[in-house]
């Protein structure tokens, strides 16, 4: 998750952010840091969700475009009663 952050890297951003906020504030800190990763993560995984959808949907409009080209091709070179 957190890339090439290592263990002593992490303690170090633990007492960096100790220092700055306090004992009292950490807890609070932590929670707004939490929310903002989860919203984040729920952001992009609804962007991705969307580009999917919409790449199924070229990929539809894609094959119905063939089949309407198919079935033209079959109607000029037969005729078909109807």
């Amino acid at each position: 998750m957190f890339g090439s952050i290592g263990l002593p890297e992490l303690i170090i951003i633990f007492i960096v952010a100790l220092l700055v906020f306090g004992p009292k504030k950490l807890p609070e800190v932590g929670k707004s840091v939490g929310k903002v990763i989860r919203d984040f993560k729920k952001s992009t995984e609804d962007i991705k969700s969307k580009i999917e959808d919409e790449i199924k949907a070229e990929e539809f409009r894609d094959l119905k475009d063939e089949i309407y080209k198919d079935i033209k091709t079959d109607a000029e070179g037969k005729k078909i009663s109807g």
